[in-house]
Order: structure tokens, then C-alpha cells, then sequence
């Protein structure tokens, strides 16, 4: 069993665990706030209801970044080794080198899974506090402003570690979150 913090030393597997992470907190934010707002819209009668949709989503989504980055990283792995074992001449069953892959395939399917779990509920905190101290029409601004900021942050990170402006970086990504809310107004409902 390979030491998960050795592991994260390794930028090679920081780097796409944090890009499964962000972009898949990226697609659980704006999911979310599509839900806030078109719940909202449908007339959905309490903050309860939407917060139990947005788990669904939630559900689906971490689901879908657990699973499908298991299955893409198992087959982009095994073709490493495969590459490396052709060009050693041996066979790397059960060494370091295939302990280490496994170990990044459990890392990044774990961080594809979290970031949209973290995208969907924290927007979705607001419809909790519904008929205690928010309005629905209350809970649904919340939500999208902490979507937002969400998404600002997500951009921030990436700014900061590719030495951007962070700041820039961070409006472009949160600019998402209000599109989609803006766009989510002209949808039937």
C-alpha cells in the first residue's frame, strides 16, 4: 500500500487530482445553481424540497466523478506501465511503479468525487435555514451568491497557481455561475 502523502508530494498526481477537482466542482457548482433557480422558478413550495433535488445531483455527479475517473485513470495507467514494461523488457506486476499507480487512481478518483459534492451542497446550505430566517426568494439569492463565490474561488486557485491575477481568474470563473442563473430565467417553467 502506497503512503498517501507520498503520493501528494508527487506534482504529477497533485496536478490532476486538482483538475478533476476543479472541473468537476466547476459542473457541481453551476448544476446547483441551475437547481436554485429553477426550483425557485417552478414554484417549489419549500427550502427542504430543493435541498433534497440538489442531493440528488449531488449523488449523481460525485458519483459520476468517482467512477468515471476510476475507469479513464485505470485505462490511462495501465497503458503506462504497459509503455513502460515494453520499454524495460519486464513485467511490473505487484512492484512499487504499479502500487504507485493505484495509489494515484484511488487520489484522483477521490478528489473528482468531492469537488462536486462541495459544489452542489454549499449553495444548497441556504434552502435549510428556509422558513427560520430565510425567504425562498432569500435562500435562492444565498445560493447563487455562494455558488459564486464558489466558482470565484475555484478561478482564484487557478490563478494563484499558475501566477495569473488571481483576482481576474477568479471573476471569470464566478462570471459562470451568473450566466447560468440568468439563463436559467428563460427556461419554460
Amino acid at each position: 500500500m502506497t503512503d498517501i502523502r507520498e503520493l501528494l508530494r508527487k506534482e504529477d498526481v497533485r496536478s490532476i487530482s486538482r483538475r478533476y477537482f476543479i472541473s468537476n466542482g466547476f459542473d457541481g457548482t453551476l448544476t446547483s445553481i441551475g437547481v436554485i433557480v429553477g426550483a425557485y422558478l417552478s414554484g417549489v413550495p419549500d427550502g427542504l424540497t430543493v435541498f433534497k433535488i440538489g442531493l440528488g445531483a449531488a449523488v449523481g455527479l460525485g458519483t459520476s466523478g468517482v467512477w468515471s475517473v476510476w475507469e479513464i485513470e485505470r485505462a490511462e495507467k495501465q497503458a503506462e506501465i504497459v509503455r513502460i514494461e515494453r520499454a524495460m523488457l519486464t513485467d511490473l506486476e505487484d512492484t512499487k511503479v504499479q502500487r504507485d499507480q493505484v495509489g494515484a487512481r484511488k487520489v484522483n478518483a477521490v478528489a473528482s468525487g468531492i469537488g462536486p459534492l462541495i459544489g452542489i451542497i454549499l449553495p444548497l446550505l441556504p434552502f435549510l435555514l428556509h422558513g427560520i430566517y430565510l425567504s425562498l426568494l432569500e435562500a435562492t439569492l444565498v445560493g447563487i451568491a455562494i455558488g459564486v463565490l464558489v466558482l470565484f474561488s475555484f478561478g482564484a486557485y487557478l490563478g494563484s497557481i499558475s501566477k495569473q491575477n488571481w483576482i481576474v481568474a477568479g471573476v471569470r470563473m464566478g462570471l459562470a455561475g451568473l450566466v447560468v442563473a440568468f439563463l436559467n430565467l428563460f427556461l419554460p417553467g
